[in-house]
């Protein structure tokens, strides 16, 4: 007689389940399971990865959840075939969207409503004999839902060594629906009982000490062998039978999901096909003139004989349609990564990098051996980035587009915390071991860098939380929200997934995250924010406004050698990409001359290939201080144009296929492990497979080793090729910006703040060296963003704006520029206009006042006294006006400027020697 576990909560049931869906799978399929269903409480979170990990051991997972009712028993849903999977989805969508983020309220009739094709199982109350006061609402509800559900529902029946289970089982064999066996397991193994004890302190918030029956009582939630459970339930033959039946009823499967593109982007009564084939060759007039190059119309050719034969046409409209919307908007948006190895992306406007100059690996972005989506990232400027996403949500419906999620899992720090306040230690102890770690390595584990901190390795409860936080380091915590990664259907999305709200106001999302979404074959298109774009933009509105050229990411001058000139030198602050202290002490020995040299560049800073031991090599080649050479002209022709160095991804990919005779499928495969070599444990699949099959084509084992040893880097973060060179055009864009427009270039850089690694005033005096007059914040001149004004020498003067006075609100300051019809001439006409008193402090202590002849000192004392004469006095002199106040010294004005404001005004001798010589130091000159 067999037996299927059909009530087992994973960790994705938050702090409760003390196990991972895989591990579930794996075990069961240790203990020869055919099938087993996840029941998380009410969510599908986990079921793709228990799916995914069924089909690797060969078993079935049955798709199922838990319905916790606020106002009747739980239930355990099973659906039988693909609509009542929707109908639950649908359900559980019902239930987290009428709630807050992380809640799901539910209800009988909410139930009822899509119990269609779906089987029941009641989830009994613990202790049933020993709690008299509930045994008759809990016969009522199980009477009510019989009448509801007829035949399908059952009731599960599980032991609780609390030595009375013969009576329980007894009473529940005798509620009048069929009993059904089930362990109600929370963790795979009995070892991982603790680590359940420990997720119920954190969620209930009390430590081991004091959580009493908040616990399990003991260490039987485990999954068992189908051996033990007849054994336990050996009174009760058909409990364990009907597992069985309720398995084989359940025969979906999540493989029967099928992704459908959305509709309705065509015009004039073309086909998708004929819809984007349109496009691209008009994108491809616009780039080219009539006369098209032979090279790209065989390009657009090749791909779009692609596209008929994946279906990919819906796909490419819908991104054609957003990036044509944002276009319409004035909002700058660029494709990144993938997006830049198509031609006809490039035709469509959806990137500005021509990948036909650069031999992208079209194979990167979609394969027909991988039978997968494509996957194009779109940046948008970072400020209006969200109306694009609600331009999506209103255009499709939220009824068919939600953002994917993202679980946040639990890391170092988090994890030592949450066990360490639940096994009792001091706020103190947790605190210096939170500080101590950096990373979790055996070291760490062994004691050596415990001892360090001055705590005994060998204390055995001590050793007990280190143990118990290296079992609960990656767990899910929450689901949180993507970036930008939005799923789009033709259908309705909650028959595909649940959704459910984000934090974020008119923000909805799936269930599911990027991984799960692949798994199942779901359509994601990433509408990311940049903050450079948004930067860019506005530089090109200044430009537009005061110098008259329409300037565009497509239209800027190519390989100006002056721009190169000042990227040599590390004049880079503010610049995207290449503006960190790292970028700058590799500028002057990489010295770029072209555009290529930028997308080394940008690939070149990255962990992967520094730790691949790649950055050397390729400096002493260019240098001319080690030979470029090459084992053979195939790997020639791959590596040739990073002087035998692999340093992207694409390059990783050629040299399996090309040179260890993988097929692409494989060679996609090596790349999506990069970032999870030590994670997956794959580094000895891919180390053989590629030693094995370079050895077998003539190469060395010595050079087989290297080459992967350098790809195995790429598991600390490397760049594919066509994501560094879309980088690589807005590097290119900002810095000729800054050459050719410092002014405008650090006024957009100021208003689109917080963005980059320098600060206000550090932006403020690099434009001030490039010969930048930089005028201060001022009531009768200033708006709230930085603006330009009159040219004051070789570009225009850039004149502060309010929002760089710290503790300003803008509405107050809108308030201000809007009721400035003539300058102002005292400070009781702001207060008449409705200037606060906070809000006039912050501008006299930026020195706000200077055009109605008040300094800094002078207006703090007026504003203090807020003396404005009234009634009789109306119209007197205040008795401000008969106060003289000694004047403020250069070195103060420094300091209060400091204070309240991103940069001194008053260039002094004491500024300029802080600024070149202390950067980082503030100090106050005496005298």
């Amino acid at each position: 007689m067999s037996y299927t576990e059909l009530q087992t909560t994973t960790n994705f049931t938050f702090l409760r389940g003390a196990s991972h869906p895989e591990e579930m799978v794996d075990q069961a399929a240790a203990y020869a399971y055919k099938d087993i269903a996840i029941t998380d409480r009410n969510s599908f979170a986990g079921i793709v990865r228990g799916h995914v990990a069924a089909k690797a051991k060969g078993i079935r997972i049955i798709p199922a959840c838990r319905l916790d009712l606020l106002d009747g028993p739980s239930l355990l849903a099973y659906p039988t075939d693909q609509e009542a999977y929707g109908r639950l989805s649908a359900l559980l969508t019902v239930g987290n969207l009428r709630t807050e983020k992380g809640k799901c309220d539910l209800y009988k009739a909410n139930v009822y409503q899509h119990s269609k094709g779906l089987k029941f199982m009641i989830v009994s109350p613990a202790a049933l004999n020993a709690q008299f006061e509930y045994e008759p609402s809990f016969k009522a509800a199980v009477k009510e839902y019989r009448e509801a559900f007829g035949r399908e529902v059952y009731v599960a029946a599980t032991r609780s060594y609390n030595g009375d289970d013969a009576k329980q089982l007894y009473r529940l064999s005798q509620l009048g629906v069929p009993m059904v066996a089930t362990n109600d397991v929370y963790y795979h193994t009995p070892a991982r009982r603790e680590l359940q004890d420990i997720l119920t302190c954190v969620r209930e918030k009390c430590t081991i000490y004091n959580a009493g029956f908040r616990l399990q009582p003991n260490a039987e939630r485990f999954l068992k062998p189908a051996d033990e459970m007849r054994r336990l339930f050996r009174q009760y033959p058909l409990a364990i039978s009907l597992t069985q039946e309720i398995a084989e009823a359940c025969q979906f499967s999540l493989d029967t999901l099928r992704y459908v593109y959305p509709e309705g982007l065509t015009t004039e009564g073309r086909t998708p096909l004929e819809e984007i084939t349109y496009w691209t060759w008009e994108g491809a007039k616009e780039r080219y003139g009539d006369t098209i190059p032979e090279k790209i119309s065989s390009a657009i050719n090749y791909e779009l004989d692609f596209i008929k034969q994946m279906d990919y046409a819906y796909y490419f409209l819908v991104v054609f349609d957003m990036v044509r919307f944002a276009r319409q908007q004035k909002i700058l948006c660029q494709g990144r990564g993938s997006a830049a190895n198509s031609t006809v992306c490039y035709c469509l406007g959806i990137t500005s990098v021509d990948p036909t100059k650069f031999d992208l690996l079209f194979e990167r972005f979609v394969s027909a051996a991988r039978n997968e989506p494509p996957d194009i990232d779109v940046d948008f400027e970072h400020e209006r980035r969200e109306e694009v996403i609600q331009y999506v949500y209103n255009k499709y419906g939220r009824d068919h587009a939600a953002i994917v999620a993202t679980v946040t899992q639990q890391r170092q720090k988090g994890a030592i915390r949450d066990v360490g306040k639940a096994m009792g230690l001091s706020v103190d102890t947790i605190n210096k071991l939170s500080s101590s770690i950096w990373e979790f390595t055996d070291e760490w584990f062994e004691g050596k860098r415990i001892a360090e901190q001055g705590f005994n390795p060998n204390d055995t409860h001590l050793k007990k939380v280190l143990e118990l936080t290296g079992q609960m380091m990656g767990f899910p915590r929450q689901l949180g929200q993507h970036t930008g990664g939005l799923v789009i259907t033709r259908g309705q999305l909650s028959s595909l997934c649940p959704i459910m709200n984000a934090r974020m106001e008119n923000r909805t999302c799936i269930e599911w995250n990027k991984d799960d979404i692949d798994a199942v074959g779901f359509f994601k298109i990433d509408i990311l924010a940049l903050g450079m774009l948004t930067c860019i933009r506005k530089a090109f509105d200044f430009v537009k406004q005061h110098y008259g050229p329409d300037l565009t990411l497509a239209n800027i001058p190519q390989d100006d050698p002056k721009v190169y000139e000042m990227i040599c030198h590390a004049e880079t602050i503010g610049v995207f990409q290449i503006e960190s202290r790292a970028q700058q002490a590799m500028l002057p020995r990489l010295r770029p001359t072209c555009f290529y040299d930028l997308v080394i560049e940008v690939a070149i800073v990255r962990p992967g290939p520094i730790q691949g031991d790649m950055v050397h090599p390729y400096l002493r080649r260019r240098n001319g201080q080690e030979p470029v050479e090459f084992p053979s002209q195939e790997l020639k022709e791959i590596l040739g144009k990073t002087l035998g160095v692999p340093l992207f991804q694409e390059q990783a990919m050629k040299i399996a296929i090309v040179a260890a005779g993988f097929t692409p499928a494989e060679a996609d495969s090596l790349r999506r492990s990069m970032a999870t070599f030590k994670a997956q444990g794959l580094v000895k699949q891919f180390e053989d497979k590629l030693i094995d099959g370079m050895t077998k084509k003539g190469y060395s084992k010595e050079y087989a080793l290297r080459i992967f040893k350098q790809l195995e880097g790429f598991g600390s973060y490397g760049f594919p090729e066509s994501h560094a060179v879309s980088f690589a055009l807005l590097v290119y864009v900002s810095s000729w910006l800054k050459h050719y427009y410092p002014e405008a270039f650090a006024g957009a850089l100021l208003n689109s703040m917080p963005m980059g690694f320098y600060q206000p005033a550090q932006i403020i005096i690099d434009a001030r060296k490039n010969g930048v007059d930089v005028q201060p914040v001022d009531i009768n001149h200033s708006d709230w963003d930085n603006k330009l004004e009159e040219k004051t020498g070789k570009y225009c003067a850039l004149r502060l704006g309010f929002r760089q006075v710290k503790g300003l609100r803008e509405e107050d300051m809108q308030l201000l520029v809007s009721k400035r019809i003539e300058p102002y001439r005292s400070i009781n006409q702001l207060r008449d206009v409705g200037i606060t008193q906070a809000a006039l402090e912050k501008l006299a202590d930026a020195d706000a006042f200077r055009s109605i002849g008040l300094d800094r000192r002078q207006a703090l004392w007026e504003v203090s006294a807020n003396d404005a004469p009234t009634g009789l006095f109306t119209g007197q002199m205040p008795e401000n006006e008969y106060i003289s106040l000694p004047g403020m010294t250069a070195s103060e004005h420094v300091v209060q400027d400091y204070a309240s404001t991103p940069s001194p005004k008053i260039p002094s001798p004491w500024e300029n020697l802080r600024l070149h010589h202390f950067p980082s130091l503030r100090f106050v000159v005496l005298g």
